[in-house]
């Protein structure tokens, strides 16, 4: 590392304005020399960089250390890095961060938005109320449910699970959740009960998704385990697509005994003619569970925290390691 660092903003000019305000551009300047590629990934100024800053639509990295230049720290502003990190420069000592805590609170405000619309059935609701402009038309067929009381299973102990379950049990939700890798302690300081999948499934009126998709959770959620959910459940959904089998799911939604809340879909913008547009019991959203205002500027002020870290030789406090790298989403 050079006593002034390059700093290179690899991200497109409205994403870096929604990242840095002025206080957070001039914090950057103080530890280095800033420069920016608008995204466009130019080899020549990675090279020349001590520190790559990344984002949505970033071009990936070199796989060889030989190709990164002088590069040695990466701070990804969004979430996980694997398709824009090798594991390759993990391992040859390519330091590598990411802002994924600072979206946490607003994906897990927007899955709580979901469950607590999809308990009283609000979404449909607020449609036929506008379409027919008929109170009693757009009246639910069967009472809701509040939140206090409701058995509300969470697959997926992730930073966004985790702010979701302490957002649900402020609410008076019972919370059993399944993930392999949470230690019993760590469930119990959460407040939340340990349960197998299938059991979670067959328990909670709600079950919201926050894992990550690898290869042990893609399609974990299949036709058998869809029938698990009791009649009339909830599924909200604001990880990854892939943790579900979508024909199965939509196969569920159409026979009409469960309800589900989307935000990420396999193919995106969902196609003009996928099945899920006609559905009444599945409200979908446009993949916008992190995007606010507050988030875009949380992960700028992680980001530029994490530069401060490594220039100044502190320990970072988002790092992924070669160890941590294979649970990424």
């Amino acid at each position: 590392m050079t006593d002034r660092p390059t700093i290179l903003l690899d991200l497109s000019a409205d994403l870096a304005e929604g990242l840095f305000d002025a206080a957070l551009r001039d914090r950057l300047a103080a530890v280095g020399a800033v420069a920016h590629t608008g995204g466009s990934g130019d080899p020549a100024a990675r090279r020349a960089a001590d520190i790559l800053v990344t984002g949505w639509g970033t071009p990936p990295l070199p796989g060889r250390r030989a190709d990164a230049g002088r590069l040695g720290l990466v701070v990804h502003s969004a979430g996980t890095v694997r398709r824009l990190v090798p594991r390759s420069l993990v391992e040859d000592g390519v330091r590598v961060s990411h802002a994924a805590a600072g979206m946490a609170r607003a994906v897990a405000e927007l899955a709580l938005w979901f469950t607590l619309g999809g308990l009283r059935s609000l979404p449909a609701t607020d449609r036929t109320m506008h379409r027919d402009r008929d109170w009693h038309a757009a009246a639910p067929s069967a009472l809701g449910a509040t939140v206090a009381g409701t058995r509300v299973g969470v697959v997926g102990a992730s930073r966004v699970g985790r702010v979701y379950i302490e957002l649900v049990r402020a609410l008076g939700a019972t919370v059993a959740v399944h993930d392999p890798y949470l230690p019993p302690e760590e469930a119990a300081r959460l407040g939340a009960t340990p349960t197998g999948l299938d059991e979670l499934l067959r328990t909670c009126p709600v079950v919201a998704l926050h894992a990550p998709v690898t290869d042990e959770t893609r399609g974990m959620i299949d036709a058998a385990r869809l029938a698990l959910v009791p009649d009339g459940g909830l599924l909200v959904n604001t990880a990854r697509s892939a943790l579900i089998d979508t024909p199965a799911l939509v196969a569920e939604l159409r026979s009409g005994r469960i309800s589900a809340a989307l935000d990420v879909f396999d193919t995106e913008p969902l196609p003009r003619d996928d099945p899920l547009w006609s559905l009444p019991n599945v409200t979908l959203t446009p993949h916008l569970g992190a995007v606010t205002h507050h988030s875009r500027r949380t992960q700028g002020t992680i980001v530029v925290e994490e530069v401060e870290r490594w220039v100044r030789g502190a320990a970072l406090e988002h790092e992924i390691t070669a160890a941590t790298y294979d649970r990424l989403a």
